[in-house]
């Protein structure tokens, strides 16, 4: 029996109750509970393949490279193996937090001068050109996978095992996702040659349009088999065979033969890094986060201005609680602006930034009856798939992979199956600006993972997939679960805002989900905010968040997964 048939079951069960991401007019989920691990994901065949791995005898971060390899196949406007990745790993063994950094670097002939001799004022978003950092997240399942079978204990899955789940949608197929029919469409406007039409590009187009150049329907089976190729490669010859094989030289060939910039050396010379997490306290708790290059000290800065308000006496969905967050968002994204981009080209204050005195600080700005309006947000959009693993031994994952915006780079890189993020767009060309361009940088990231401790121990996995929206939904998840008590799904589902820019948005305003009462959005905008109500009740505008929950007394997971989205949390 193959693989994908094992999966038959498990996967049915994830797709029962199912709302579309649209729309999630059926929200209300109950929140998933086992006593053993839990697994939660933006995408149903995603989840029943990481659990089917543990259910097997591996461990969490086995699962995670599952559940991660597969939503490269199945979810591919969000995320590809041509993209980045984030890691925060517990080691229930050796009571260790450890953050990976799985992000590219821009390449060896990336510089300012290139582009502005080409005359652009910025790195285009789309195209080869767009293309410029060499994609992470293969090295970081293989350094994660390394880690984790030297110092887990045994598994009894081997590296080829994990990525067979993918191997199989992509040879055999898999049912495109209302999710994906959407942002297919949303991609291929024939008016906008700028961040659409991206039918333009002969990869996209042959792999992920029908032969007449139609989207795919919901429910039509899409396959990749160039793709299936690839991964066969990696799964016999780990990381090497992407970055030092022929699937290296088949994406520089392609990129050379088209104006694209990265080189073999650039592949060869690419490692993911270890790092110590970042963190602040919070009533008790102690939230982590992964360090720059991503923004996760954006989203503990939030937690640690909060901090020093009662968010329980405001209320949960009171004006007070929507104004402080958003105000301490702005506080924390204006230290983010200054100073995020790689640790290795300036040294960035992270101590200070996260101090509980500099907390105090920002929290002393905010006018509790006026909408700061000189903070201003920068502009990262951004298509993201978060998901966290907890396994029967307590090991825990929280996980981030991207490629950027809704379909990356549009670059199919040929013979390969592979869409290439576009993460190094973010790049600037103002060599003043702290995120410039120079050759061998990462680049200012917005995907970030995070987790909550209650003692030694993991508490809270969470996170979400959103660019400017992902410090936002954090804290509304951790003041909702924390402050006010809410059950995991619940805190997921409750109603959510996004101030400043998300996929296309031309607007700095405060967009808020239709469930917010107006006599709420009433108050906000009396308060000096530039407020948007959204039509939709649920609306992945805001992101596709997941949460673990772990009870430190009888160890029952608890795990939740967005109606605006695609996703399952399951257990066993």
């Amino acid at each position: 029996m193959s693989f994908l048939k094992k999966l038959s079951t498990v996967a049915l069960t994830a797709v029962i109750g199912l709302s579309t991401f649209s729309g999630a007019q059926a929200a209300n989920r109950p929140t998933s509970m086992s006593p053993n691990a839990m697994v939660t994901t933006p995408h149903y065949l995603a989840t029943a393949a990481a659990l089917k791995t543990l259910e097997d005898g591996g461990n969490a971060v086995d699962a995670a490279i599952t559940a991660a390899s597969t939503l490269a196949v199945v979810y591919p406007h969000y995320t590809t193996i041509g993209g980045d990745n984030f890691w925060l790993i517990y080691n229930a063994k050796t009571k260790e937090l450890k953050a990976l950094n799985g992000s590219g670097r821009s390449g060896e002939k990336a510089t300012i001068d290139y582009y502005k001799n080409k005359g652009y004022e910025k790195i285009p978003s789309r195209g080869y050109e767009s293309a410029n950092t060499v994609p992470g997240v293969v090295s970081g399942w293989w350094e994660a996978y390394n880690y984790a079978h030297k110092s887990m204990g045994k598994s009894k899955l081997q590296w080829n095992r994990l990525l067979e789940p993918a191997i199989g949608y992509a040879e055999n197929g898999y049912p495109v996702s209302p999710n994906q029919v959407y942002w297919t469409k949303y991609a291929t406007d024939p008016t906008d040659n700028v961040l659409k039409n991206l039918q333009r590009f002969d990869g996209f187009r042959k792999t992920f349009l029908k032969p007449n150049g139609d989207p795919y329907a919901a429910g039509d089976i899409l396959k990749q088999k160039d793709l299936a190729n690839t991964l066969r490669i990696i799964a016999k010859k780990g990381a090497d065979g992407f970055y030092k094989g022929e699937v290296a030289k088949k994406i520089v060939a392609d990129m050379q033969a088209n104006g694209g910039l990265l080189t073999l050396k650039d592949f060869e010379k690419h490692t993911s890094t270890w790092a110590d997490p970042i963190s602040v306290d919070y009533r008790g708790y102690k939230a982590y986060n992964v360090p720059p290059n991503s923004q996760g000290m954006a989203s503990l800065s939030i937690l640690n201005v909060l901090n020093n308000y009662d968010i329980k006496s405001m209320g949960e969905g009171t004006p007070d609680y929507y104004h402080t967050i958003v105000e301490a968002t702005k506080q924390a994204f204006a230290d983010r602006d200054k100073w995020l981009t790689d640790p290795a080209f300036v040294d960035i204050p992270v101590d200070d930034l996260l101090s509980k005195q500099h907390g105090k600080d920002l929290a002393a700005r905010i006018d509790m009856k006026q909408a700061a309006k000189s903070v201003k947000p920068l502009d990262p959009k951004g298509d993201t798939t978060w998901f966290g693993i907890v396994d029967k031994d307590g090991n825990a994952v929280s996980i981030i992979q991207s490629h950027y915006f809704d379909w990356g780079s549009g670059i199919v890189a040929k013979d390969t199956g592979i869409l290439l993020q576009n993460r190094g767009s973010y790049f600037s060309l103002d060599p003043k600006h702290i995120n410039h361009l120079e050759p061998g940088k990462r680049t200012f990231h917005t995907i970030n993972p995070a987790m909550l401790f209650k003692g030694d121990k993991p508490y809270l996995l969470y996170g979400t997939q959103g660019g400017e929206g992902q410090p936002q939904t954090q804290a509304a998840l951790v003041t909702r679960i924390i402050d006010f008590g809410f059950s995991v799904q619940d805190a997921i589902e409750a109603p959510r805002w996004l101030h400043g820019r998300n996929w296309g948005s031309d607007s700095n305003n405060l967009k808020v989900e239709s469930r917010i009462p107006q006599e709420v959005l009433d108050e906000l905008i009396k308060r000096g905010h530039p407020v948007e109500k959204l039509e939709a009740a649920y609306t992945d505008t805001m992101g596709q968040s997941g949460a673990i929950l772990i009870d430190p007394q009888t160890n029952v997971k608890f795990g939740g997964a967005d109606p605006r989205g695609e996703g399952a949390a399951m257990g066993y």
